[in-house]
């Protein structure tokens, strides 16, 4: 009897976890592209790399430099650099 109303428990809680997380996501989808995706991953708002670009460009010079395969980096990575210095400046 315990172990059914453990599992009752769970489904319904796995259920509105669920819910609510479509309901985030739709709510962000509906909101815009204003790639929230790319804020949450990089911790950068497109409003924050607008007022300090400067900074922005030495990350990017950074990070393309220790990409570079001789430094024990890789071509993907190096690629990844290059795509998100692109999107950037697309959207700004």
């Amino acid at each position: 009897m315990g172990v059914q109303v453990a599992g009752r428990a769970s489904a319904w809680a796995l259920k509105q976890e669920f819910a609510t997380s479509s309901a985030a996501a739709d709510a962000q989808g509906r909101a815009g592209h204003q790639s929230a995706a790319a804020s949450n991953l990089s911790g950068l708002s497109l409003q924050e790399a607008q007022q300090r670009p400067e900074e922005v460009q030495r990350n990017y010079e950074h990070l393309f430099k220790v990409s570079d395969k001789s430094m024990g980096g890789s071509f993907y990575m190096r690629s990844k650099v290059v795509c998100a210095q692109e999107r950037l400046k697309q959207e700004l």
